[in-house]
C-alpha cells in the first residue's frame, strides 16, 4: 500500500510539473495546433495583452461633460460608451475609456497621434439621421425606439433590425412608400453607417437592413443607432500625447529588469532552501503565468505601474515561501520527521500570510475606487497579483510540497538545509 500511494504521489506530481511548464510554455512563446482552415492558435502574452499608452504611445484626452446639474450615472455612462463608439467607429483598436469621478471621461487611444482630429471629433455633439438620396432629412435619431442585430431565420443573412416609435412609425412608412427601389442612408454626423435599398413599403413601424458583410459590423450599426447622439455636450480639458519611443525603449528595459529580478530569486531560492526552492520556483512559474492570463481575461491594460505592481507581488509570492520553508526548518530542528514538519509549518505560517496579504489587498482596494490613470492600473495589477499568490503559496506549493514528501523525493532534513546532531 505505501509503494502504491508512493507511485500515485510520483506521478501527480510529474503531471503537475509537466502542466506548469505547458502553460508558461503557451503563454510566452504561443501554441498552433493544426494547419489550413483548421488551424487554431493560442496566442503569446506579447500579442494578447493590451499595453497602455506609455508602453505604445498614443493620445490621451480627458473630456468634462458640461453641466451645472448633477450627472446621473446613467447619463455619464451612455456617455462614455457613446464617445467609445465614437473612437471605435473608425477602427481603432484597444481604446480604453474609462470615467473619472461623476463628469469625467478618459480616452487612452493607442497609436494615434493627430490630437486636434481626435477632440473634434469626440466633442461633437453628434446627430443620427435618415436620409434621401438628396439628402434630405427623414427621420432622426428621436425616432428610433429601438436597433438590435441577428440573424434572419429564413435566409440566414445577418441584419440589423429596427423598431420605430409612433412618430417615427408614420414617418418612416411615408417615406419608404415614396422611395421604393431607392436608398435611404443612415448616417452619424457626417459618416454614413449604412445605405440599404428600399424593397417595399413599410408601415409597421419594423425594418430589417439586410447586406451587413459580418456580425461584427451589424452589432456595430446598432450599438451606434441606439446610442445616437451624446446626452450632454463635453468638452476637452486635458490632452496628452505620448511618443512611441518612450515605450519603444521602457517596454525591454522594464522586462529586462524583470526577467533578471526573477532570475536572481530563483536561484537564491534553490541555493538557500535547495528542495523547498525548486518547488518555490515551479510555484513562482505558475503564479507569474497565471497572473498574466488574467491580465488576458479580465482586459487589463499593462502600464509601466502595472508591470512594477507584477513585479511587487513576485516579490510577496517569494516572500509567502520564505515564511512557510523557515517555519518548516523550525520544526525539522525539534526533531520532528520532514513529513509532520511540513504539515505544521504551513499550518503555523498561514496566519502570517493571511494578515500580510490582506493589508495589502485592503490598499489595493483603497487605490482602486479612489485612484485614476495609472494610479488605479497599479492598484488592480498588484489586487491581481496578491490575490493570486496567496492562491499559489496556500494551494500549488502546498500541494507540490506534500506529493514531493509523499513520492520520497524531500526526505531528509538535508534536503531543507537542516543538520541534526
Amino acid at each position: 500500500m505505501k509503494t502504491k500511494g508512493k507511485g500515485k504521489s510520483i506521478t501527480l506530481f510529474t503531471l503537475c510539473v509537466v502542466g506548469i511548464f505547458f502553460l508558461a510554455f503557451a503563454g510566452f512563446h504561443g501554441l498552433v495546433v493544426g494547419s489550413g482552415s483548421n488551424q487554431w492558435e493560442f496566442k503569446s502574452f506579447e500579442k494578447s495583452i493590451t499595453k497602455g499608452l506609455d508602453l505604445q504611445g498614443g493620445v490621451s484626452v480627458l473630456m468634462e461633460i458640461q453641466s451645472d446639474k448633477t450627472v446621473s450615472k446613467d447619463d455619464l455612462n451612455k456617455t462614455k460608451e457613446m464617445l467609445s463608439l465614437r473612437v471605435n467607429k473608425a477602427g481603432v483598436a484597444e481604446t480604453v475609456v474609462t470615467t473619472e469621478g461623476n463628469k469625467r471621461i478618459r480616452i487612452d487611444i493607442p497609436g494615434q497621434y493627430d490630437s486636434k482630429s481626435i477632440v473634434d471629433s469626440l466633442s461633437k455633439t453628434g446627430e443620427l439621421s435618415f436620409k434621401d438620396p438628396d439628402g434630405n432629412v427623414l427621420l432622426t435619431g428621436k425616432d428610433v425606439k429601438k436597433a438590435t442585430s441577428g440573424t434572419d431565420q429564413q435566409t440566414g443573412q445577418i441584419i440589423v433590425s429596427l423598431e420605430f416609435n409612433d412618430a417615427g412609425k408614420k414617418k418612416f412608412a411615408d417615406a419608404t412608400t415614396k422611395l421604393i427601389g431607392k436608398q435611404i442612408s443612415i448616417s452619424m454626423d457626417e459618416d454614413v453607417l449604412t445605405s440599404p435599398v428600399v424593397q417595399n413599403a413599410i408601415i409597421d413601424g419594423k425594418a430589417q437592413i439586410t447586406g451587413n458583410k459580418t456580425a461584427e459590423e451589424a452589432n456595430k450599426i446598432a450599438a451606434i443607432i441606439n446610442a445616437g447622439a451624446l446626452p450632454m455636450p463635453v468638452k476637452a480639458v486635458s490632452t496628452q500625447t505620448v511618443g512611441a519611443q518612450l515605450g519603444a525603449n521602457a517596454l525591454p528595459n522594464a522586462l529586462k529588469a524583470g526577467a533578471v529580478g526573477i532570475c536572481i530569486i530563483f536561484v537564491f531560492m534553490l541555493l538557500y532552501y535547495r528542495g523547498p526552492g525548486l518547488i518555490a520556483c515551479l510555484g513562482l512559474t505558475l503564479f507569474i503565468s497565471l497572473v498574466l492570463f488574467t491580465f488576458i481575461g479580465v482586459g487589463v491594460t499593462l502600464t509601466l505601474p502595472g508591470i512594477a505592481a507584477l513585479l511587487l507581488t513576485i516579490g510577496m509570492a517569494v516572500d509567502a515561501n520564505v515564511l512557510m520553508f523557515e517555519r518548516i526548518r523550525e520544526e525539522l530542528r525539534t526533531g520532528k520527521s520532514v513529513k509532520t514538519s511540513v504539515k505544521a509549518g504551513f499550518h503555523n505560517a498561514m496566519s502570517s500570510i493571511i494578515d500580510s496579504n490582506l493589508t495589502t489587498i485592503i490598499s489595493s482596494l483603497v487605490l482602486y475606487f479612489l485612484g485614476s490613470g495609472p494610479v488605479k492600473g497599479f492598484a488592480l495589477t498588484l489586487l491581481i497579483g496578491v490575490i493570486l499568490s496567496m492562491f499559489t503559496a496556500i494551494v500549488i506549493v502546498r500541494l507540490l510540497m506534500n506529493l514531493a514528501v509523499n513520492a520520497g523525493f524531500l526526505s531528509k532534513p538535508s534536503l531543507f538545509r537542516v543538520k541534526r546532531g
